[in-house]
């Protein structure tokens, strides 16, 4: 696949991700307070917090699952400087990849792995019988597959994948595009000790290819060293917002997680404990 070239740190100008007092209500509850940030392309950002911190809202805006409350003026909300989107619009710009795509792929019957990154074209689960499948569009599903390590999984039963290798072949379905960024919720979530270290390793190597991350987690484990920024969130606003290290302290994630958290560092990667003392 050709992939862009990665940006220089300098060239960060053009938004990804705008939220401007973006404020949710869901029920009775304010998940989102008058929430404000600019996430550049060219970026790498991670979005932490605890449960319930408003993380997975923030997903929903971007997907147009959830609405902001309507304002008089400009948008709350805007993706690559649109107020206004569509999947069509965006799916050759920003690959999204989440929890509730693996349950409702592998809902599928008899879906092969090769059909479902396929699939991406159309943002649909299974090949739509009006639509067209050329050529073109299985080579780069193949090569998608090879890019992330998962050639092999192509004549598969997408049902018969486990969790780390359906991550893969989430993600070979976000390629097919190739997108300017990425957009991960909780991606190691039911991985096991190695398979989580070859999805990270997978993610190092997007975003030094020049793939934009944008991380959302509640595990600081996560953060490879190629995010340098790391967005706060606590309770629904915006606590702290910095590079890894003005963020990743004990006082933010304490406050944040609300218990004692000690963090250690170890080379370009952070940890994180509960202590009682």
């Amino acid at each position: 696949m050709n992939l862009p070239a990665s940006p220089a740190t300098a060239a960060f100008a053009a938004p990804l991700f705008e939220l401007d007092r973006a404020t949710v209500v869901r029920g009775a509850t304010r998940v989102l307070h008058d929430l404000s940030l600019t996430i550049p392309l060219g970026q790498h950002t991670a979005i932490l917090g605890p449960n319930g911190c408003g993380k997975s809202t923030f997903i929903k805006l971007i997907n147009r699952e959830l609405y902001p409350l309507a304002r008089e003026g400009e948008a709350p909300v805007k993706v690559f400087g649109l107020r206004r989107w569509n999947v069509s619009q965006l799916r050759n710009r920003l690959g999204v990849v989440t929890s509730d795509l693996t349950r409702d792929l592998q809902q599928m019957p008899q879906l092969r792995v090769e059909d479902a990154v396929v699939s991406g074209y159309f943002s649909s689960f299974v090949l739509p019988p009006h639509r067209q499948v050329d050529a073109d569009m299985r080579a780069r599903a193949r090569r998608a597959l090879e890019h992330v390590h998962a050639a092999a999984l192509a004549d598969r039963q997408v049902a018969e994948l486990s969790t780390g290798e359906m991550r893969r072949v989430l993600i070979a379905r976000a390629l097919v595009h190739e997108p300017e960024a990425l957009l991960l919720d909780e991606p190691t979530a039911g991985l096991d000790l190695v398979a989580r270290q070859h999805f990270l390793d997978l993610m190092r190597t997007l975003a030094q290819r020049g793939i934009t991350l944008v991380l959302v987690t509640h595990h600081i484990e996560e953060i490879i060293p190629e995010i340098d920024r790391v967005l706060l969130l606590r309770d629904g606003a915006l606590q702290a917002d910095g590079d890894r290290a003005a963020t990743l302290t004990d006082a933010h994630l304490s406050h944040a997680f609300g218990g004692r958290v000690h963090v250690r560092r170890e080379g370009d990667f952070y940890s994180a404990a509960v202590t009682h003392a």
